[in-house]
């Protein structure tokens, strides 16, 4: 095989499509569903970009609005993928990847592999960033959101201040949940939707969502939660805590695949970015992995040619 892909995201779909122009035998390992990140978006969410800077290899994003929604998407990268042929294995995780000679030894939890060249596109979605704090691992305390039915009448904490936490706390506002925002910093996150500010500036404002800015939660218990403010600590009734605090990439995997990281806080794997290739030759990285914890650096629409700069570079090499 020239090329296996982990990941079947819009990247590495993107570099799916690549291979198979250039012929080159490939197969793309997913370990959950197409486009698995996108699928485990909230269900209304809005894309901050239009569809057209959402496209891959000039094929039509057709939206209802400028802005797609995370339904919209699913429906777009699903057809390429689909209409393309595109040799793609889901639900298969990687276990492990091994150097032999001009080849890496791959074994997922269904079968081996044997490839001359690795892309990695495996995103930032599935590690959520921790409170470490007493309680967490309570059945009341979560780190994705998907929508606000469940929380309708009930006592809601979410924590952070991004997009994403600014949508679930408006979302469940409006479903007649009972918000309070915990809120580390002194304001709303900067990178905030512009239309979406606003919203949530208003609403707290008003008192409709309660946001306590310079805090955190220290505490949680069954049904409280115990914050700390800049007045002191606060003790408040609660029914279920939303962590929105961040995700990260898989450092782990990226180091024992033997992919240098910076030392800085930032942690960002080493690439060439003209042609995406490691320290290590023959594997690749593609889309937002390449930031590290800097995960507002890379988008779909500012990482799509990284398929280009990877294929190119395989294709030259045979």
């Amino acid at each position: 095989m020239d090329v296996l892909i982990i990941g079947a995201g819009p990247i590495g779909i993107a570099c799916a499509l690549e291979c198979k122009k250039k012929g080159l035998r490939y197969i793309v390992v997913e370990k959950g569903a197409l486009t698995n990140s996108i699928f485990n978006y909230p269900l209304n969410m809005t894309f901050f970009s239009t569809s057209e800077k959402l496209e891959i290899d000039g094929i039509p994003f057709i939206s209802n609005n400028p802005k797609p929604t995370s339904n919209e998407a699913l429906e777009y990268y699903r057809r390429v993928a689909v209409s393309n042929r595109l040799q793609i294995n889901l639900y298969e995780k990687i276990l492990s990847v091994e150097k032999q000679g001009n080849y890496f030894k791959v074994t997922s939890n269904k079968k081996n592999y044997s490839t001359k060249n690795l892309i990695v596109c495996t995103g930032f979605y599935d590690i959520p960033n921790l409170l470490h704090i007493p309680g967490e691992a309570l059945p009341k305390v979560m780190h994705y959101y998907k929508e606000a039915h469940p929380f309708i009448m009930q006592k809601v904490a979410v924590v952070g201040a991004s997009n994403s936490a600014v949508d679930a706390a408006l979302e469940i506002y409006r479903k007649a949940g009972e918000v309070t925002m915990i809120i580390k910093g002194a304001t709303i996150g900067e990178r905030v939707k512009y239309w979406v500010r606003p919203d949530i500036e208003n609403r707290i404002k008003e008192g409709s969502i309660k946001a306590y800015f310079n805090s955190e939660i220290v505490e949680i218990k069954d049904e409280a939660i115990t914050i700390k403010t800049p007045n002191g600590l606060e003790l408040l009734k609660n029914d279920f805590v939303i962590a929105l605090t961040g995700y990260k990439p898989h450092f782990k995997f990226l180091e024992n695949l033997g992919i240098t990281l910076s030392q800085d806080a930032g942690k960002s794997p080493y690439y060439n970015p003209s042609t995406m290739e490691t320290n290590v030759k023959g594997i690749y990285l593609g889309g937002v992995i390449c930031g590290g914890l800097e995960t507002h650096k890379w988008f779909i629409e500012n990482s799509r040619e990284h398929a280009k700069l990877i294929v190119n570079h395989i294709k030259s090499k045979i």
